[in-house]
């Protein structure tokens, strides 16, 4: 049983499985290993590391002669870093947490696909406003950041299927094995965007002990909040918390959370913030970065090359819709 949607005809792949353009740990590498394996492959552009992202880039487009895409932070991007990115010719774009609209015209203009993310029925109905040709809709369960407003994949995606007909809609959050690949169709979705699960890639340019965090936790460990971006100046808009493993750090500032809050919080508390956290991680007691991972973490139990991955999460969907489809009959 081949799973066949608007979205692998879009892009004719053989799976509707897509990589999530994870800030750093999506490199070349690993979105050329999920095009190979049969998925789309995004490299993750969101720490706007020009020289970073000439050389993922380039890896990705020299490996792999099969469609693949970047993706960005629209919130933390111009439009000459993703006009350098488009000179390598990525069959897609993705734009994630932020107007889009002032840098969709130079995808437009490459010949390249326009995919966006959303967290919310505003920003939805704003992508299908400038024409995007995908549209991933991402639930809280997600690891890394979402959308404050607290919608679920579950209740989130189907919503936006029917909002955005015809427009192909991937999900986004919570999905780590094929199963959820299949309910995700099941809701309407023309296939899922994963990142957790690839964070356990061979091939991920993550430090190794980010997937044994991730193979070692549970779900129940992970929490979302915006104190650690606050803590390590990152810039995140306050509208977008993150999902990670429980980090010492949370630990020790939860009581002052909202006093280093950049919206509301005080400057001198923050700065106080920002400086015990540099200390920390000078002393080597907090680790390089947070881990961020969804809450189906407790599904990852091994590390895998990323084609792999893709595989099974596949083959277990087909699995899955066939015995439904057979015990329907």
């Amino acid at each position: 049983m081949a799973l066949r949607t608007a979205f692998t005809e879009l892009f004719s792949l053989e799976h509707p499985i897509a990589l999530a353009p994870m800030g750093g740990a999506a490199g070349g590498a690993l979105a050329a290993a999920v095009c190979q394996g049969g998925g789309l492959g995004l490299v993750g552009g969101g720490r706007c590391d020009a020289s970073w992202l000439d050389r993922e880039l380039a890896i990705v487009s020299a490996t792999t002669r099969k469609p693949w895409g970047v993706g960005f932070q629209s919130w933390a991007v111009d439009v000459a870093l993703i006009e350098r990115a488009l000179a390598y010719g990525p069959r897609a774009v993705m734009l994630s947490f932020g107007d889009p609209k002032p840098l969709a015209e130079p995808v437009r203009r490459a010949g390249s696909l326009l995919i966006v993310q959303v967290t919310d029925l505003r920003e939805a109905r704003e992508a299908i406003d400038i024409g995007a040709d995908v549209i991933v809709a991402q639930g809280t369960e997600a690891g890394g950041h979402s959308g404050e407003t607290g919608r679920s994949t579950l209740s989130f995606v189907p919503v936006v299927v029917d909002l955005a007909a015809p427009t192909p809609v991937l999900a986004a959050g919570g999905i780590a094995d094929g199963r959820g690949v299949a309910a995700v169709l099941a809701l309407g979705a023309a296939g899922a965007l994963v990142g957790t699960r690839f964070q356990t890639a061979t091939e991920a340019l993550v430090d190794p002990s980010v997937p044994k965090a991730i193979i070692d936790g549970s779900g129940e460990d992970t929490e979302r909040g915006t104190l650690l971006d606050v803590a390590r100046g990152a810039g995140w808009p306050s509208r977008y918390p993150a999902r990670t493993l429980r980090h010492p750090f949370t630990e020790q500032w939860r009581s002052r959370t909202s006093a280093v809050m950049a919206d509301i919080g005080d400057a001198a508390v923050r700065q106080a913030c920002q400086q015990a956290y540099q200390e920390a991680l000078e002393r080597g007691e907090l680790p390089p970065e947070p881990v961020w991972a969804s809450e189906s973490i407790d599904l990852i139990t091994d590390l895998k090359p990323a084609a792999e991955i893709v595989a099974d999460l596949a083959s277990e969907a087909e699995t899955v819709l066939t015995r439904i489809l057979a015990t329907a009959g």
